[in-house]
């Protein structure tokens, strides 16, 4: 008897289970992911680290947002597709195209700034008679018709290089390669190390932000809608965006370099790796106020400071209002986002 009593209790136990189970509502279905549309500023490559580490880990998805990623090239202008609605974010590659942006109203601002650093270079053989920018001035220099209109007028302001100087560089490192004397225009974490490859040799490299050239560079840059009307989204790209390039220049960086090969074949481990290295190692994303105030961060004095020289040089017209090319709203907040003990960071 006692045993029926306690296997009927447990079917009555069972069965009030069951009906309270039956009363239950079901867990509320998960919010809709907000859908975004993201263009890079060239081929896949580990300058675009941090947003394929904050999809290839969910980071974006953990943020509420979808985000489809497109690639850049030649022929793409990423301020052009935001203001056409073709793309939500995209890269803004120097500070320069960001200015532009006020100075033709354009209907967008960077919102964050990942390169602390631009990484424009100017490169030379091993040679005695530069060891410094201002070396250079009188000598031949290849650089490309884009930074003839822009990083050269900085070069001129600062070390009064003339225009004489300027000859064409094509993108190909065979004339380079082939002239001791030759100087030209890359980019740090690119033509360096295809030089030494091709060349067998370490060329001198000059990086034009530690001899004061104050842009930024790898910039996201927001459709003025999304800001105005959707800034929770803008922040949650914002911080998913600043967690991926956490992990993916201090933690574990093949989930991203697994889909920057994929969207990339061109792209080796060999160049992934040295580029990663030189962005931790000259602080390109990690310098500056970024050191305090976190990945991302941007400083309206620097803004102005290059404003400033840019319109001496009358690159830009004296009436612009230059904050529209920019808003500090989502980031230098910190983030809460610590690194790894002791990051390999240039001030």
């Amino acid at each position: 008897m006692m045993r029926w009593n306690i296997w009927a209790c447990g079917l009555c136990l069972a069965a009030a289970a069951n009906l309270t189970g039956c009363n239950q509502k079901p867990p509320p279905a998960p919010a809709p992911l907000t859908k975004i549309t993201f263009v890079t500023d060239w081929k896949a490559e580990a300058e675009h680290g941090g947003y394929y580490e904050a999809i290839a880990e969910g980071l974006y998805k953990k943020h509420g947002l979808d985000v489809t990623l497109i690639q850049g090239g030649p022929s793409v202008n990423v301020p052009q597709m935001i203001a056409a609605g073709s793309a939500d974010f995209g890269i803004g590659s120097n500070a320069f195209i960001v200015m532009n942006t006020a100075v033709q109203n354009a209907p967008m601002k960077a919102v964050m700034a990942i390169f602390q650093k631009d990484p424009q270079v100017l490169i030379t053989h091993p040679r005695d008679d530069v060891k410094s920018l201002a070396d250079m001035k009188g000598k031949p220099i290849m650089v490309s018709d884009a930074t003839v209109s822009s990083l050269w007028e900085w070069l001129k302001s600062k070390y009064n290089f003339d225009d004489k100087q300027i000859r064409k560089y094509t993108f190909n490192l065979a004339p380079f390669l082939a002239d001791p004397k030759a100087i030209q225009e890359g980019y740090l974490t690119s033509e360096p190390y295809s030089i030494e490859k091709e060349g067998g040799f370490k060329p001198q490299v000059f990086l034009l932000a530690d001899d004061g050239y104050s842009g930024y560079g790898n910039m996201v840059l927001a459709n003025n809608k999304w800001i105005e009307q959707k800034p929770a989204v803008v922040q949650a790209f914002v911080d998913a965006t600043i967690e991926g390039w956490r992990d993916f220049l201090y933690g574990d960086s093949a989930p991203a370099a697994a889909l920057i090969k994929k969207d990339n074949p061109e792209m080796t481990d060999d160049v992934i790796a040295q580029a990663i290295d030189k962005m931790k190692s000259y602080g390109v994303v990690m310098s500056g106020d970024a050191a305090t105030l976190g990945i991302g961060a941007m400083n309206e004095d620097r803004w102005m400071d290059f404003y400033n020289t840019m319109t001496y040089q009358h690159v830009f017209p004296l009436d612009v209002s230059w904050h529209d090319a920019f808003t500090l709203q989502f980031v230098n907040g910190g983030h809460g986002l610590p690194l790894p003990a002791n990051p390999a960071v240039k001030p």
